[in-house]
């Protein structure tokens, strides 16, 4: 075999291979020997049909075999041969199979880029020093007394007004045919909230129950729902109830509606836990969006698709499963997986970066996750799914490659304080300070 390696990039390489036309006749005698064994032809005994005839009957189905086995043996010698650390599975350009000539294929591979021992002390980062106001438990609270406030269908005959919760019906036609397969039924929405959108709120607002009503909505090219983006939708509707929200007071009965809580007292403090540790994970979001800007500003490297594509697939992965939780799917919203993968490219590039650096920083502190990181993280998973740390590591220790992803995120974890420790941290009040979204549940 003799091979050539050809450098298209820093982490892009083709390898061209060279099988010679007597290790192909071999291999191609060796396939006919074995198959001469087990044919059975008419008119000839089992081990006795001669190559010839094989070669009628089998040629097609022996080239391909032979093909498969020449680049199986010959690509995993070549990437030792050429001593390169490749990423992912090689991508192969296979010519046209022809007996009595050497084989002559290429593979391109891809490897990790080569990244020099990254200066991570001394960073100046700032931290903001959040903390949770009234104004925010106030908020929660409120959030919370909606989540518990009846929808009473009101008795008076009145019009439909902002704040009311509609029970309606409506069908949606573009050029008079309809959006869906079936009319959407008992659809609830708050008026004033442009739940489909504020033309929408504006056409309902001043009906009563029982009226019907046909008006036409104009929507933008950029609307979050794609099934109506930059159309003009003539909508079929009847407005079937009116509902009015009647809010219950806020206090010790209220907190007793949620979980183990017996006063306002306990709820609020939930409360003020829950926003303060949302408050600590911001700042330790931000902390790490300085550090990777400032480290990834120094050093500079391309990075092997392989490592990008397998980053999209996780962030395609991720999307289906939080829409499957509200029964939805990319479908649905009008986007597919090549039109997400196109979007979020970017972001997969930048966190693969992220991981490099991280991995490099290991590397060059030599650092190891140890036994009781491990089990600590067993004992978190254990937890989450319910099991017991023992059930979980079995499942874990059986599959190899689990267990390396889970000491990478030690490892990168690890490194993360390590850099963290080794900045120099301002601490900052907030400039604008913002509503965490936490909720005490």
């Amino acid at each position: 075999m003799q091979l050539t390696v050809e450098d298209v990039s820093s982490v892009k390489k083709v390898l061209q291979v060279e099988i010679s036309e007597q290790d192909v006749t071999k291999e191609i005698d060796n396939a006919y020997k074995e198959l001469k064994k087990g044919a059975k032809l008419k008119g000839f005994r089992p081990g006795k049909a001669p190559r010839n005839v094989l070669e009628k009957y089998y040629s097609k189905d022996v080239q391909a075999n032979v093909l498969s086995t020449l680049i199986q043996d010959s690509i995993v010698e070549a990437v030792q041969e050429s001593g390169l650390q490749i990423i992912g599975e090689p991508k192969l350009d296979l010519p046209d199979f022809k007996e009595n000539e050497p084989l002559i294929y290429k593979a391109t591979v891809e490897i990790a880029p080569e990244i020099g021992d990254v200066d991570y002390k001394g960073i100046k980062l700032k931290k903001t020093m959040y903390k949770v106001r009234d104004e925010e438990i106030d908020m929660q609270l409120k959030l919370m007394q909606e989540k518990m406030a009846d929808k009473k269908k009101i008795e008076e005959d009145r019009p439909a007004q902002d704040g009311d919760f509609l029970q309606i019906d409506y069908e949606g036609l573009v050029d008079g045919q309809p959006l869906g397969e079936e009319k959407t039924k008992d659809f609830v929405l708050k008026l004033g909230d442009a739940t489909i959108s504020e033309d929408f709120d504006n056409h309902l607002k001043g009906m009563k129950a029982g009226e019907e009503k046909e008006f036409s909505v104009m929507f933008t090219n950029d609307d979050p729902n794609k099934a109506f983006a930059g159309q003009v939708i003539d909508f079929k509707l009847i407005l079937n109830e009116i509902r009015e929200q009647i809010l219950p007071e806020i206090n010790d009965e209220l907190a007793k509606n949620f979980s183990q809580f017996e006063t306002l007292e306990e709820l609020k403090t939930e409360i003020t836990k829950n926003l303060q540790e949302g408050y600590e994970k911001r700042t330790e979001q931000e902390l790490n969006e300085q550090m990777f800007k400032h480290l990834l500003g120094q050093v500079e490297f391309e990075v092997p698709d392989t490592l990008v594509e397998v980053e999209l697939d996780g962030i395609i992965k991720d999307a289906e499963r939080m829409f499957e939780q509200y029964n939805m799917s990319l479908e649905q919203i009008g986007q597919t997986k090549e039109e997400l993968r196109a979007n979020y490219r970017d972001t997969a590039v930048m966190q693969v970066k992220r991981f490099l650096v991280l991995d490099q920083i290991v590397k060059q502190e030599s650092l190891e996750a140890e036994e009781a990181e491990l089990d600590d993280a067993f004992e978190q998973m254990a937890k989450q799914f319910g099991a017991t740390k023992e059930q979980v590591k079995k499942i874990y220790e059986a599959n190899d490659n689990q267990i390396q992803m889970i000491k990478q995120g030690i490892l990168e974890k690890k490194a993360m304080k390590l850099i963290v420790s080794s900045s120099e941290i301002e601490e900052v009040e907030p400039e604008l300070e913002e509503t965490a979204e936490e909720t005490a549940e």
